[in-house]
C-alpha cells in the first residue's frame, strides 16, 4: 500500500474552533494527505463561530464546555451518527488526537473492528492541574494517559525530548517523531517592519521582548510577567509585545500595564509582528514542540525559553538562544538582559536561529507521519500485535 490506499478517520478535541498550534498542524497535515490522494474524514466539537474554515471533510462531534473555560469544548461520546458515519466511510486508520472520551471511545471502536491506531500526543495535560492549585492530580492524569496511549498501536511525538519523556512515562513501546513545520514565506526577517513598531510606540533602538501565544496561565504568564518586573527593577532598557488572545489576557495586562497586546496576528500580520521583534520570551513548560519558538527562529530572533520539552529540542543553548531552569526568575531575567544590552550577541544568535529553521519543511515533516501509518498498517498485515504493557 502507499498513500493513495490510505483511508484515514481523525479524532481531535479542537480541530478549527479555537485556533492553536495544535489544530493548525493537523490542519496541515489533513490537506497534505489529500494532496497526495488519501482520503480522509475529521470527527471533532464544531460551534457557529469557528476560528477558521476546516481543511477536509468534518463531522460535528456531540460536546459540551469546558467548566470554566467554555472557549474549549469536550467531545463526550462516539454518538450512534457517528458509528453510522465512520462505518459507510470504512477507515483503514484511526488517528487520535487528544485522549478525551470521543478518543477513548474511537479507539476502543478501533479495536472492536481490528484498525490499526495511532496517536499524536499534541500538549503535556498532565501538567496543567499545578496552574489551578491542583498539582495532586497529577500521578492520577498521567495514569489515565498511560491506560490511552498503550492501546494504540504507536504514538507520535513532536519533539525527541517530549518523546524520551513519553519512554520515560512508559506510555508505548512504538514513539515515534511528528514534528513541526514552518511557512518560510510568512516567518521571514524580511517582515520587520520599523513603521508597524513605531506606530505601536515603539523606538528603533530600544528592544521588544516578545510573548506570543493563547494568554492562558499554563503559558507561564505568572513567570513571564515576574521575570520583566525584574529588568524593569535593573533598569534594563526593554518593551514588551505580546500578540494573541486568551482568558487571561485581562489578568496579563494588569500585570504588564506598559506592554503592548496587539491581540489576535495571523498570516502576513502574524509574521510582521514576528519579525518585529528583537527576541521571544517563552517560559512555558507545558509545549511538546514550541510553534511560536520555531517561527521566531525562522525570523531571526534569538529565544528564551525554560528548559522543557519541545525547546530542549529546538533552542541551542548559548548559540540560538538560552534554556533556563522553568521558574528561575533572575535567571530568565539575566539572559533577557544580555539579549537587551549587547546587539551583537543578540545578532549571532539570530543568525543561528534562522540557520537551524531551514531544517523544518512542512512536506518532509508530514511525509514522516504518513511513513508511520503505513508501517503499523504492513506491520498490522503481517500478524503484529499491540504490546500493551512496556516494561518498566
Amino acid at each position: 500500500m502507499d498513500v493513495t490506499g490510505l483511508c484515514v478517520a481523525l479524532f481531535s478535541g479542537n480541530y478549527n474552533y479555537v485556533r492553536d498550534g495544535a489544530n493548525q498542524a493537523l490542519n496541515r497535515f489533513v490537506g497534505y494527505l489529500l494532496r497526495q490522494g488519501a482520503q480522509v474524514r475529521v470527527y471533532a466539537p464544531t460551534t457557529d463561530t469557528p476560528a477558521f474554515p476546516p481543511t477536509g471533510d468534518l463531522v460535528s462531534a456531540p460536546s459540551i464546555p469546558v467548566p470554566g473555560r467554555p472557549e474549549y469544548r469536550i467531545p463526550t461520546r462516539l454518538s450512534r451518527a457517528l458509528r453510522r458515519d465512520l462505518k459507510a466511510f470504512a477507515p483503514n486508520m484511526i488517528h487520535l488526537s487528544s485522549p478525551d472520551p470521543l478518543g477513548h471511545r474511537a479507539l476502543t471502536w478501533a479495536r472492536d473492528h481490528d484498525l490499526p491506531a495511532v496517536a499524536s500526543v499534541h500538549t503535556r495535560f498532565e501538567t496543567y492541574p499545578r496552574y489551578y492549585g491542583l498539582a495532586f492530580l497529577e500521578p492520577a492524569i498521567e495514569g489515565i494517559l498511560r491506560r490511552f496511549y498503550r492501546r494504540c498501536d504507536a504514538i507520535v511525538a513532536p519533539s525527541e525530548s517530549m518523546a524520551q519523556l513519553l519512554r520515560e512515562q512508559r506510555m508505548s513501546y512504538d514513539v515515534g517523531i511528528w514534528t513541526r513545520g514552518i511557512d518560510r514565506e510568512i516567518f521571514t526577517p524580511q517582515r520587520r517592519d520599523l513603521d508597524w513598531r513605531r506606530s505601536l510606540g515603539f523606538a528603533d533602538d530600544v528592544p521588544v521582548i516578545g510573548f506570543i501565544g493563547r494568554q492562558v496561565m499554563e503559558k507561564g504568564l505568572d513567570v513571564f510577567s515576574d521575570t520583566i518586573d525584574q529588568l524593569t527593577a535593573r533598569k534594563v532598557p526593554h518593551k514588551v509585545l505580546v500578540v494573541g488572545e486568551g482568558p487571561a489576557r485581562e489578568w496579563f495586562q494588569n500585570r504588564l500595564p506598559d506592554a503592548v497586546f496587539t491581540g489576535f496576528q495571523g498570516g502576513a500580520d502574524l509574521g510582521r509582528a514576528v519579525a518585529s521583534m528583537d527576541m521571544l520570551f517563552n517560559p512555558s513548560v507545558t509545549e511538546t514542540f514550541g510553534n511560536v519558538t520555531l517561527e521566531a527562529m525562522a525570523c531571526r530572533l534569538p529565544t528564551v525559553a525554560a528548559r522543557a520539552t519541545g525547546s530542549e529540542n529546538l533552542v541551542q543553548e548559548g548559540i540560538t538562544g538560552r534554556l533556563i531552569r522553568p521558574g528561575a526568575i533572575g535567571k530568565f531575567a539575566d539572559a533577557l538582559q544580555i539579549y537587551c544590552t549587547d546587539a551583537a550577541a543578540r545578532a549571532s544568535a539570530g543568525a543561528a536561529a534562522e540557520a537551524q529553521a531551514e531544517h523544518f519543511g512542512w512536506d518532509q515533516v508530514n511525509q514522516a507521519l504518513v511513513d508511520t501509518y503505513l508501517r503499523i498498517i504492513r506491520q498490522r498485515a503481517q500478524g503484529a500485535k499491540i504490546r500493551s504493557s512496556p516494561v518498566p
